[in-house]
């Protein structure tokens, strides 16, 4: 079976390639074996990342117990939950205040800049499931981390804070970018990439709407950027518009969930397979059981997708195995 190697895995792999230290190496690592497909054809190729990955790891873990060494501190945040979503922006521009009203973490939060020096992770939930988000410390060329820019493209997606009352808006927006471009983080590319570059998922969270004039500010914004960054209006403080950006980020992983079902069983509705967007039947009978896959037969499907009513969708229609999934689709496996 081919490998099918996407063009996000093989740009980690030059990555990895090019990479000249040993978080670089395990970042572009663990890049390569979130993206990369998961079928039959690769799981050599999947065993042989995590050979190379534990080992990396063991050497890491070796040289912190040996003692301190020269250069800054990198930071790295396993991923948990249906993807790994980074904050990033300018200093003060809200990140921690928005990572504590959208899940339970506790970030220090502060009026005054690079009040975050260290990544702290936070759980998201998002209907039924739960999303990491990861607070960063500021994107700034002076003053900012330099391992910041790696968190950010080793995430499954990023959401860029900027401050709707900041009288330099504009030049927080195109500081961050220009940042991420010299790390080699193309936001929403509409081509092909260059060699090395890794292509990012990422809204704009303009925060504090709350604020005199805000409202007017945004307009303004969205329309200088149209076309070019996606942009959605939030307040950390009065909580406007964070259910549409939970949504939001759900939709910017590019991920659909599916449940499934046993042959005159009711559905299992509470925990779904999480999977990419575009997903198969056999996608999601590899994650049940490879045996599954092996055998698999065909597939009845059953939509909560209110679309699909109108398109002549039927329940419990029968489907092969490279039938597409939907968000929230139904699925009994037979073999």
């Amino acid at each position: 079976m081919p490998a099918n190697l996407t063009p996000d895995y093989l740009a980690a792999e030059r990555a990895y390639k090019e990479a000249t230290s040993l978080p670089e190496k395990i970042a572009a690592l663990e890049h390569m074996l979130a993206v990369i497909p998961k079928h039959k054809g690769t799981d050599r190729l999947q065993g042989d990342l995590k050979r190379k990955l534990a080992k990396l790891r063991e050497e890491k873990e070796h040289a912190r117990h040996a003692g301190p060494t020269r250069g800054a501190p990198v930071y790295h945040v396993e991923k948990e939950g249906a993807g790994q979503v980074a904050l990033a922006g300018a200093p003060n521009t809200g990140k921690s205040s928005l990572l504590r009203c959208l899940s339970h973490a506790m970030p220090e939060v502060g009026d005054y800049p690079f009040t975050t020096r260290t990544p702290t992770p936070g759980m998201m939930k998002f209907e039924d499931i739960q999303i990491q988000l990861v607070d960063l410390p500021p994107l700034d060329p002076q003053y900012g981390e330099t391992w910041v820019p790696q968190a950010i493209r080793v995430a499954d997606a990023a959401l860029i804070v900027v401050d709707l009352g900041a009288v330099e808006l504009l030049d927080e927006i195109e500081i961050s970018v220009a940042m991420l471009e010299k790390a080699k983080i193309a936001i929403n590319p509409a081509g092909e990439l260059p060699y090395g570059y890794v292509a990012k998922p990422a809204l704009v969270v303009a925060n504090k709407v709350d604020l005199p004039k805000a409202r007017e500010d945004f307009t303004a914004f969205t329309e200088m950027y149209a076309g070019r960054f996606p942009a959605l209006a939030v307040s950390a403080t009065t909580g406007e518009g964070l259910d549409t950006l939970r949504r939001a980020v759900f939709d910017l992983l590019g991920i659909v969930r599916v449940y499934t079902k046993e042959p005159g069983k009711k559905p299992e509705l509470t925990s779904p397979y999480v999977l990419k967007a575009g997903a198969t039947v056999s996608d999601l009978a590899a994650r049940v059981h490879k045996e599954i896959l092996a055998h698999l037969k065909h597939a009845r499907i059953w939509s909560q997708h209110p679309s699909h009513a109108s398109h002549g969708h039927v329940d419990g229609q029968m489907v092969n195995r490279e039938h597409r999934l939907e968000d929230r689709d139904i699925v009994e496996l037979h073999t």
